[in-house]
């Protein structure tokens, strides 16, 4: 099996991901273009001394990859760090070694050293943009309601239309993503 920093080596740029997006492309690049990368000297100095690699988990079909993706670029732009991307159904090894409460959520980032070790991960959600979600969620009918099917598509075009256009959520990722960063990089 690979290491994370063979996957790295070997995974596309973030940039690369967002612009061979199939799904949710047009929106992801909406928040990336409308995300205002707060002042936060102390924030990207740590990220450009210590320089970490970013190996993400995504799926362009995804409304968290969608939103977090944008986020996370204009983070690591800022400081020049290095990201590179998998698409997780074709890296179901990798995946499965960052289960969220047994589940193959994503996005999730690997944070690495600049030699490839493993420093922490983060994802998929930020805990303010996760209430949201189950709170969203809470009104829906039993699986085998014959409504669920309906109700979820409804659900879900209201939670992908929050990722959208909603800039709290944003920068809730933004804050979730620097705590971590400075959990593992100090």
């Amino acid at each position: 099996m690979s290491t994370e920093q063979q996957y790295f080596e070997n995974a596309i740029t973030l940039e690369s991901y967002m612009a061979q997006m199939e799904s949710n492309q047009e929106k992801s690049y909406s928040i990336y273009e409308k995300f205002e990368l707060p002042e936060d000297p102390e924030f990207i100095s740590l990220l450009k001394e210590k320089q970490p690699h970013v190996l993400v988990i995504t799926e362009d079909w995804c409304g968290d990859a969608m939103m977090n993706n944008a986020v996370l670029r204009k983070i690591t732009e800022a400081a020049d760090v290095k990201v590179r991307c998998v698409y997780r159904d074709q890296n179901l090894e990798l995946m499965d070694q960052y289960l969220t409460n047994g589940g193959r959520s994503i996005p999730k980032y690997i944070i690495l050293s600049k030699e490839g070790e493993v420093l922490g991960d983060w994802g998929p959600r930020a805990p303010k943009v996760q209430e949201f979600v189950t709170e969203k969620r809470s009104v829906l009918p039993e699986k085998d309601d014959p409504q669920f099917d309906l109700n979820l598509k409804t659900v879900i075009g209201e939670i992908s239309d929050g990722f959208t256009w909603n800039s709290d959520f944003w920068q809730a990722v933004y804050e979730d993503l620097r705590k971590t960063f400075f959990d593992v990089l100090k």
